[in-house]
């Protein structure tokens, strides 16, 4: 637990959420708090915290999401060594990925960097997008 932001995302079911980060995304549980629908979970460098709505402490004020999908306008990039393992877990459990696999590359100043990357929405429709690495190239 050493990244410098780790995003929680309120969901509606910690454990189905927590079933899809660990089982599906191979995520691991680094500690829960079922008591408050809790767990922080991490994929290498990658933290992410779950928190179930109305369970434990609820950022609620209006800021809580009250429909499908939640985390409207936000995805969240996590970049992984490979995509290959995740996407063949993915289609094993017969989820449908929200953006196809694609290489993209992205000016930076006067270079361009690569990424191999997908989107799937979580349970609660949380946009996950990882990516892989390609290295940089000139414009």
């Amino acid at each position: 637990m050493s990244a410098a932001l780790v995003p929680e995302f309120a969901v509606s079911d910690w454990r189905r959420s927590k079933v899809f980060y660990c089982d599906v995304l191979g995520f691991a549980c680094l500690y829960e708090r079922p008591e408050e629908g809790f767990c922080y979970l991490a994929l290498g460098a990658a933290e992410l915290m779950i928190d179930q709505i109305g369970q434990g402490r609820t950022f609620d004020d209006g800021h809580a999401p009250q429909t499908y999908p939640f985390g409207k306008g936000l995805n969240v990039q996590i970049q992984v060594a490979s995509i290959a393992n995740m996407l063949a877990s993915i289609e094993r459990h017969g989820l449908t990925l929200y953006l196809q696999p694609e290489e993209k590359w992205y000016r930076v100043d006067d270079m361009e960097t690569g990424n191999r990357q997908f989107v799937i929405a979580d349970p609660d429709g949380y946009l996950l997008r990882f990516f892989e690495d390609l290295g940089q190239r000139a414009l």
